[in-house]
């Protein structure tokens, strides 16, 4: 299994854990890529901070405030994996949730976190993470700082009112105190969260096969402000994390809503969702409405499901095992009637062999219309270069 250890020691920051997860290996070209449809041309440069290396990311962004549908527009409008932007949504629903307790009513508009630099680091953190493709992340303590910080609200404590709302609605351990100021910004706990959330793992034993350390824009002479991560192999069995599967029978919805339905729980963390068609009694079509959840978000999710479905009861499978595969995604180029075209191909591996390359859907759909072939033969061609990869 593959995993993925984060150190926060010294505090997190979007920029910070972006740059930790590039320096680790991920695909620096997906990544700005992804930030660059949101803000200006982003920078990487290697600085150091306190005697260790780490890449240091800039967005170059000005200032602005939007509204977390404005921000949900943005992220889904942007040039990044499909797995990334979803979980770039989670990220801000999250900050937008514990503004909302902090404020006491739904908050208006975010500022600093509602900003373009923000919006692009939490997309190249996501991009970033979904590159590396980790099976499990385990997250160490979070160093959250003292004093007071500067924010659009005037001088705030650290950890700022929203930072530490977000932290008491996760399972991260905090470190109190550490250095002047802020080391954690909300960004920061929200990606540090749902990473923890949707991935989360106690293990963290394993062989050590990168290291990545990320740069804060401070450069203080008393410790690194940096964000350290590790990327490890684990000896872990051939089955992967436990999950749960949700269950329950619908035959009185139209389909929309229950398209909606499937794409709400996506959105919310289910780790996979389907309708499967059924006879229900009295031989009325239907269907078997099936979520895979982390087992940690199996109550918030079935709650979820009955809610949007009517459903008077939710099944659950607990604990079940999943074979999870090594994956790959590469951008494989093909020329169709003249035209380069690019589609991102998944491949999966068992025991270091490629055994499915699949190219992503939307991507060969828009190809194809733009090429005027059929998507069945977009696919082909695409998938055939892929196949092409030794």
């Amino acid at each position: 299994m593959r995993l993925l250890v984060i150190d926060p020691g010294f505090g997190a920051a979007g920029d910070m854990v972006t740059g930790a997860l590039l320096s680790a290996g991920a695909d620096c070209d997906a990544v700005m890529r992804a930030m660059r449809s949101v803000t200006a041309e982003p920078s990487v440069s290697p600085v150091v901070r306190c005697g260790m290396s780490a890449l240091f990311v800039q967005t170059h962004a000005g200032p602005t405030c939007r509204t977390l549908a404005e921000v949900l527009d943005t992220v889904r409008l942007a040039d990044a994996p499909v797995a990334a932007i979803s979980l770039a949504k989670r990220v801000f629903s999250r900050i937008a949730e514990a503004e909302e307790q902090v404020h006491g009513h739904p908050h208006g508009h975010f500022h600093e976190v509602g900003a373009d630099d923000a919006i692009a680091d939490v997309l190249g953190a996501c991009t970033a993470f979904v590159m590396l493709r980790v099976d499990a992340v385990c997250v160490l303590p979070v160093r959250v700082g003292s004093g007071t910080v500067m924010c659009a609200h005037g001088t705030m404590p650290v950890p700022t009112p929203a930072t530490a709302e977000i932290l008491r609605r996760s399972d991260l351990t905090v470190l109190m105190g550490g250095g002047g100021g802020e080391l954690c910004t909300p960004t920061g706990a929200a990606l540090l969260a749902e990473f923890l959330a949707s991935f989360g793992t106690e293990e963290h034993a394993g062989r050590v096969v990168s290291i990545g350390c990320g740069a804060g824009f401070c450069d203080p002479a008393d410790h690194p402000n940096v964000l350290r991560v590790m990327v490890m192999e684990s000896a872990a069995s051939f089955f992967g994390p436990t999950v749960d599967v949700l269950e329950t029978n619908v035959d009185d919805l139209p389909g929309e809503v229950l398209s909606s339905a499937v794409s709400m729980l996506m959105d919310a963390g289910a780790r996979d969702a389907c309708l499967v068609p059924a006879v229900m009694k009295k031989g009325r079509p239907g269907y078997l409405m099936r979520v895979v959840s982390l087992p940690e978000d199996s109550e918030r999710l079935a709650r979820l499901l009955a809610r949007e479905t009517g459903s008077l009861g939710v099944r659950c499978v607990p604990m079940v095992h999943r074979f999870v595969a090594d994956r790959q995604v590469c951008a494989e180029t093909v020329m169709v009637n003249g035209e380069a075209f690019t589609v991102e191909v998944k491949t999966a591996f068992l025991d270091g062999n490629p055994y499915s390359r699949k190219a992503e859907f939307d991507q060969v759909r828009d190809a194809a219309n733009a090429a005027g072939v059929s998507v069945r033969d977009m696919k082909r061609v695409v998938e055939e270069e892929a196949w092409k990869r030794e």
